[in-house]
Formats: structure tokens, C-alpha cells, sequence
């Protein structure tokens, strides 16, 4: 799967702040939070390394969505993945949504959102 990524110069929880921060310029709220390594450890007693992921939404490009195509609710919201990275880093990741809106009626959309995911990744510090 094709996703926006980089590399950011910050400990896990703080990229994490920095991330919603820069999501939240760009018009994205966060709607869901799944924090992985805690659901694996209370549901299979599995311990891993921290990983979250962040459902993104920007109100006004999920509305569009859904007037050119309802099916595109499949799709909502925005998947951003945060991992450590190693040294005091953590890697983030967005899903790309021209990758997932490949229509005639989407891929606009798509290329919309996509740039400004890219641009909030753009805001972090990077290693």
C-alpha cells in the first residue's frame, strides 16, 4: 500500500502531540485511536513494541467524499501510524488516499487530501 511517511525527530508520545498538532492545521481531527500493543496484550498477552494508529478525519473532504460516493465511507477516516523509529525517533505513516480514490470523481478528492496530509507530515521535525 502507497502511504505519505517520514521519520520524525521526536520520542513516541511526543511525535504523537506534534502529529495531532499538525493534523489538526491542516483541518484533520482525530476520531479513533487504536493503541495496537495495548489491545494485543490485553486480548492475546502478546507483548510489541508501542504502535498506534490515529483515524484522521477532515469533515469537509469526508463530506465531499460522500456526496461523489457513498461508498467511499469504506474508507473514512484516515489511517496515521506511529511506530518508534529507534534513538529517540518515531516513523509516521498516512495512508494515501489516491491510493485507496482511484475514480473519476475521487481521485481530485484524493489528490486534495493527500496533499495536505503531506503537507502536516511536511511540519514535523525530521531526522
Amino acid at each position: 500500500m502507497r502511504a505519505l511517511e517520514t521519520t520524525v525527530s521526536l520520542p513516541f508520545d511526543q511525535a504523537e502531540a506534534a502529529v495531532r498538532e499538525a493534523l489538526g492545521r491542516h483541518g484533520f481531527g482525530v476520531l479513533t485511536e487504536i493503541d495496537v500493543a495495548a489491545t494485543l496484550k490485553a486480548k492475546i498477552d502478546v507483548d510489541r513494541p508501542p504502535l498506534k494508529i490515529l483515524g484522521a478525519c477532515n469533515p469537509g473532504f469526508a463530506h465531499r467524499a460522500l456526496e461523489i460516493e457513498p461508498a467511499a465511507s469504506l474508507l473514512l477516516p484516515c489511517n496515521v501510524v506511529l511506530e518508534p523509529a529507534g534513538e529517540g525517533s518515531t516513523h509516521v505513516r498516512a495512508v494515501d488516499p489516491r491510493a485507496l480514490m482511484e475514480g473519476e470523481g475521487t481521485a481530485e478528492l484524493a489528490a486534495e487530501a493527500a496533499g495536505l496530509l503531506q503537507a502536516a507530515l511536511d511540519e514535523l521535525p525530521t531526522t
